[in-house]
């Protein structure tokens, strides 16, 4: 698992990229109450905003960490903003992205770098 200064965590599986908040996250934004998806087949580039996750507290940006066309959205938070707040870095995923440039996955920060940022 990698992870982004935006507080997104990724996932890789061969030249697909699961896409989520982190705890931290979570944690910062308040019960997160809704949540936006891109639409699947949608193409971004790295850097661009995808989506939108609204709380309690205020509303933040969801950004493709990677280029690639979207795969793959969990509907399941759409329908229920709740899984994120449950458990953001399993079930409460956003999308999966399939990436144009797999070297791109590798730029990302591992966890010890991850939690050394939010300490």
């Amino acid at each position: 698992m990698k992870f982004t200064e935006e507080h997104e965590w990724l996932a890789l599986d061969g030249d697909v990229v699961t896409v989520g908040i982190t705890a931290y996250a979570v944690e910062q934004l308040g019960d997160i109450v809704f949540v936006e998806l891109p639409e699947k087949g949608t193409e971004f580039a790295a850097g661009d905003e995808a989506g939108v996750v609204e709380s309690v507290k205020a509303a933040s940006d969801v950004y493709a960490p990677v280029s690639g066309t979207i795969a793959e959205v969990n509907e399941a938070i759409s329908e229920n903003p709740n899984v994120v707040n449950d458990d953001p870095l399993g079930e409460g995923w956003f999308f999966k992205i399939r990436m144009n440039d797999p070297g791109e996955y590798e730029s990302f920060m591992d966890e010890e770098e991850y939690n050394s940022l939010i300490q």
